[in-house]
C-alpha cells in the first residue's frame, strides 16, 4: 500500500493525523533525518516550517503565537532563552490548534509546535512532516492532493540534504546542541 492508501484508510477510520512516522511516503525522510546530526535536525525543522508558521499568520492576522513559537526555538536553540521559555510558546502554538475550525490550519499549528519541539529532542523533527503533509491532504482532498504531497517530500529532502552539506559548527549553539 503506497502512502495514498494509508491516507483513505486514516481518513475512513477518522483519525486526525493522516501520516505516521512510519507510513510509505515517509520512510527516505524518516532515514535520511536519523543519520543527520542533531543540529541539523534542529535548522532543518525550524526552516521547513517557517512557511507554515506564515501561511496561519496570513490566514489569521494579528495571530503571531506560530511566529512566536517559531522565534523562541530558534533562541533556545541559540541558547539566547531557557526551555521553559520556549515550552511556553511551543504550548501557545499547541492551544492556537484548539481554538481554530479548519483542520487544516490545526495540523499546521501541531507542525509548527513540532518542528519547534526538535530543539529538545530530534525525534519530533518528523512530526512536522506528519502535520504538515495531514495539512495538505485536508486542504485539497484525498483525490488532489498527490502532486502537493509529494512535490512537499521531495522539498523536504532536498533542504535537508542542503543543510546536511552546511558546516553548522560555528553557527551560535546552546551549549546542550554544541557537540551536535
Amino acid at each position: 500500500m503506497d502512502w495514498m492508501g494509508e491516507v483513505r484508510e486514516r481518513l475512513r477510520r477518522g483519525n486526525a493525523i493522516l501520516f505516521s512516522k512510519n507510513s510509505a511516503g515517509l520512510a527516505d525522510l524518516r532515514a535520511a533525518l536519523e543519520g543527520v546530526e542533531r543540529r541539523v535536525a534542529v535548522l532543518w525543522a525550524l526552516d521547513v516550517s517557517s512557511r507554515a508558521a506564515e501561511a496561519l499568520e496570513e490566514r489569521y492576522p494579528g495571530e503571531s503565537r506560530p511566529r512566536q513559537a517559531l522565534e523562541t526555538a530558534r533562541l533556545w536553540a541559540a541558547g539566547r532563552v531557557k526551555m521553559p521559555a520556549a515550552r511556553q510558546a511551543i504550548l501557545g502554538c499547541h492551544g492556537l490548534a484548539k481554538e481554530l475550525d479548519d483542520p487544516a490550519d490545526r495540523a499546521l499549528c501541531h507542525a509548527v509546535a513540532q518542528a519547534c519541539s526538535t530543539v529538545h529532542t530530534p525525534g519530533h523533527a518528523i512530526g512536522f512532516p506528519l502535520y504538515e503533509l495531514t495539512a495538505l491532504v485536508r486542504r485539497y482532498g484525498p483525490d488532489n492532493c498527490r502532486e502537493p504531497v509529494e512535490s512537499r517530500l521531495s522539498d523536504y529532502r532536498r533542504r535537508l540534504a542542503d543543510w546536511a552539506e552546511r558546516d553548522v559548527s560555528g553557527m551560535e549553539w546552546a551549549a546542550f546542541l554544541k557537540n551536535g
